[in-house]
């Protein structure tokens, strides 16, 4: 049967994808550090926003009749500076755009230290290249000025050009500044009060969150950690400063292996993509889809020892999967097959990512397929 391109390359591409899930159907438990596994509660970052404007543009900035705050900006601006315009001046800008700041204020910044910021049209300018963001604060979500973000902006990608051809690859109405926020305002912590730290798996587990207490006793002394829940974590540490960094710096660095994480499958509708993080078997079901056929089933191979030999007698499964296209026949699965296996099998027949789709949906609705299914 003759597949076309696209299906055989998509063919091919989910192929690999299930061979892939059937070399990790029994993945090696590996140490991980606990810094990878957990964060300190109150150890983040915070967002920062400021609305500011950019000039110097090459008459490219906003088109002032249908962007009216960005004359109103300008007006205010002027005040500010102590130029009053008459009442009846109308202001025709083409080199001035209004635009958004976003950046992230690190953990621990104090005051001095530099940002990076990312600055977006939010009007019709066409292009901030070569604009000048004049100075603009950046406030957090308790509306108190963190930072104070100005400089020249540097939109990536402008204009690359391709043998034969020119083509542009980036947004004109977006750039970075480098170092362009200076912090104003540290935030306070509360890393520092108290004799106990906490901290937070960043995925929720009890029996990842029970390894954790354990070895940190373990390393630590007995009754210095005891888990709150699933996620969080009291850990007690020492109150000084100086103490309480080494500490905290002893605790991240701990390796321990984390419990398996439990069955997921990840489907992209579109392309067809499928992805396993273990292997994943199913129950005993009968799926019929269309023209669609794949029969799944289990031999037992039996190795019977010699006469006096002194051996056992050994029974060994082995999964055999018949591709057919009838449209008379259901899909056969038998208990402990592999997802792997059956994915692998659809795609040698041409089902296209909607027939996967459907079959993993029919199957998990059914209690056959013992998995998260999660659909992007």
């Amino acid at each position: 049967m003759r597949i076309p391109p696209r299906a055989a390359l998509m063919a091919k591409c989910l192929t690999i994808l299930a061979t892939a899930a059937c070399l990790c159907s029994t993945p090696a438990a590996h140490a991980e550090r606990l810094k990878d596994l957990a964060s300190i509660q109150g150890v983040r970052q915070n967002q920062l926003l400021g609305y500011g404007l950019v000039v110097g543009l090459d008459g490219s900035g906003d088109q002032t009749t249908q962007t009216p705050f960005t004359v109103q900006s300008v007006i205010s601006m002027l005040q500010g500076m102590g130029v009053n315009l008459p009442a009846t001046t109308t202001l025709q800008l083409k080199n001035v755009a209004a635009v958004m700041v976003t950046t992230s204020l690190p953990a621990f910044a104090q005051p001095g230290q530099t940002l990076d910021i990312t600055v977006s049209s939010m009007g019709n300018a066409k292009s901030l290249r070569g604009g000048t963001l004049l100075m603009t604060p950046l406030k957090g979500a308790d509306g108190q000025i963190y930072a104070m973000g100005q400089g020249s902006l540097v939109v990536g990608g402008v204009g690359a050009a391709a043998p034969g051809a020119k083509a542009q690859i980036n947004h004109l109405s977006v750039g970075r500044i480098s170092g362009g926020a200076t912090v104003e305002r540290a935030v306070a912590n509360s890393l520092q009060q108290g004799n106990a730290i906490f901290l937070e798996l960043k995925e929720s587990d009890f029996s990842t969150a029970s390894l954790v207490v354990d070895a940190v006793n373990k390393r630590f002394g007995p009754a210095t950690a005891a888990a709150q829940d699933g996620r969080v974590i009291k850990v007690n540490a020492p109150v000084g400063t100086d103490e309480r960094v080494a500490f905290l710096g002893a605790l991240e660095s701990l390796s321990l292996k984390p419990a398996q994480g439990s069955a997921k499958i990840i489907l992209n509708a579109r392309t067809g993509s499928i992805v396993m993080n273990q292997a994943v078997t199913l129950e005993s079901c009968a799926v019929a889809h269309g023209n669609l056929s794949v029969v799944v089933s289990t031999d037992s191979n039996v190795s019977q020892p010699g006469p006096l030999s002194g051996g056992q007698t050994v029974v060994t499964q082995a999964s055999k999967i018949d591709i057919v296209k009838d449209p008379g026949q259901l899909l056969l699965l038998k208990a402990g097959a592999s997802l792997a296996e059956v994915v692998k099998a659809l795609n040698a027949i041409g089902a296209t990512p909607q027939d996967l789709l459907a079959i993993l949906q029919a199957m998990k609705a059914s209690g056959a397929l013992r998995a998260e299914l999660e659909i992007i």
